[in-house]
């Protein structure tokens, strides 16, 4: 767990005063004046036969926009220092790449720099990104007496205090989430270092494994087959199911992280029994609130009955990006893109299937420009509202629309 103490000499976890200063280049970088335009006109656009439909919450949401601005705020108050982060700081390529052009330098990922932990001293300045470090990478980072800029997302911090209970309680931590993912190494961490012992799985089918071995239908080596870091060190499946308590990456898929929680409890019920079970089961919801309103928002858009197809703007690597693709999938035909230039023509579009390791191209995507068309558009917690409107733009252009927001946003 971060320090309990917002702001020290050497440690910065709220803002570092400048949000006045760095103001005007944020709103350059990422703001745009056609989606505040949409948001201010019922979140729709209707143009000649297209039609766009914005869903009601979408792109940045208040962690990551507090993670965009420290580490504006940082560049701005050590002008002169290094500064170096940890990992992206959120799962968008074009706000790391921005941040890469103001000179800060990557410690891991796809922009890492050639640094080590071993590089850095005393007068660096260390980012952690949005969704935390693990407990061993804090204190390593914390010995070697650099600055730290902690841009944490507090709806991590709140999970990280529930697992921390957990373990300090004895129960073992139970996480639905990405085995691999940032943020859940973070929290699987802040078991242990108490510690306690956890056990991440991906989704219902791995859940309910578990589930079978807690209620003696399948033999406790069975969870081992998920392979590390699916579990902590020394995990027996034997005794450290006994006692458990859940909690979720916070970009799972809302009603999946619900159903896994309730599995998991049913069969501990069945284990030891409905009295006994406040023993052996916790659960809290630790699903972030911004999480479920961008799915809520998707799940009345594509409900409406208006759409005719449905494009998701955000990082490939971006877990809540993905689950509002998975949303939307079951609908209406879906595209998750990571930005305008994916949709390479009227004729063709790259872009991320739900499950695909990697992004496809595909061919006949769009009708024909003589036939109108209705186009919801969302965007995942970490994509910015400039992204969103070059989207727009470029789907106008491509169907050869003339368009120019100016005119718009003026009216």
């Amino acid at each position: 767990m971060p320090p309990k103490a917002r702001n020290q000499p050497n440690y910065y976890r709220a803002s570092l005063g400048l949000k006045d200063q760095i103001a005007p280049a944020v709103a350059s970088d990422y703001h745009s004046p056609l989606v505040d335009w949409m948001r201010a006109n019922g979140h729709r656009l209707d143009i000649a036969n297209l039609s766009f439909r914005l869903a009601k919450e979408f792109g940045f949401c208040y962690g990551v926009d507090k993670a965009v601005d420290m580490a504006y705020e940082a560049r701005a108050k050590f002008p002169d220092s290094r500064i170096i982060l940890t990992y992206e700081i959120i799962h968008n390529p074009r706000v790391n790449a921005r941040l890469r052009e103001m000179g800060i330098e990557f410690l891991s990922g796809s922009l890492k720099s050639g640094l080590s932990l071993r590089d850095i001293g005393p007068e660096d300045v260390v980012l952690l990104p949005a969704f935390g470090v693990s407990s061993p990478e804090l204190e390593r980072l914390r010995a070697t007496g650099c600055v730290l800029v902690d841009t944490t997302c507090g709806s991590v911090v709140h999970v990280w205090k529930r697992v921390e209970r957990y373990a300090r309680d004895g129960f073992t931590s139970l996480v639905h989430g990405k085995a691999l993912h940032a943020e859940t190494i973070a929290t699987v961490s802040q078991a242990q270092k108490r510690g306690g012992h956890s056990i991440v799985v991906r989704d219902r089918e791995q859940a309910q494994v578990v589930c079978d071995v807690i209620t003696g239908r399948r033999p406790p080596e069975d969870v081992l087959a998920f392979g590390e870091p699916s579990f902590s060190k020394d995990f027996d499946p034997a005794r450290h199911l006994e006692k458990i308590g859940v909690a979720n990456q916070t970009t799972m898929l809302a009603s999946e992280s619900l159903e896994i929680a309730r599995m998991v409890g049913a069969a501990l019920e069945e284990r030891w029994g409905r009295e006994a079970l406040p023993e052996h089961f916790r659960s809290f919801d630790t699903i972030c609130s911004a999480t479920q309103e961008r799915q809520d928002a998707i799940v009345e858009l594509v409900e409406s009955g208006e759409l005719d197809m449905m494009l998701i703007v955000g990082g490939y690597n971006s877990s809540n990006t993905g689950h509002l693709l998975e949303i939307a999938s079951r609908h209406v035909p879906s595209y998750h893109i990571c930005d305008s230039g994916e949709m390479l023509s009227a004729g063709r579009i790259r872009h991320k299937p739900l499950g695909a390791k990697e992004p496809v191209e595909t061919e006949g995507w769009l009708p024909a420009a003589d036939k109108p068309l209705t186009a919801g558009i969302t965007a995942g917690a970490s994509t910015p509202n400039r992204a969103i409107g070059e989207t727009i733009e470029r789907l106008l252009a491509i169907r050869g629309i003339p368009f120019d927001p100016a005119e718009l946003t003026a009216s």
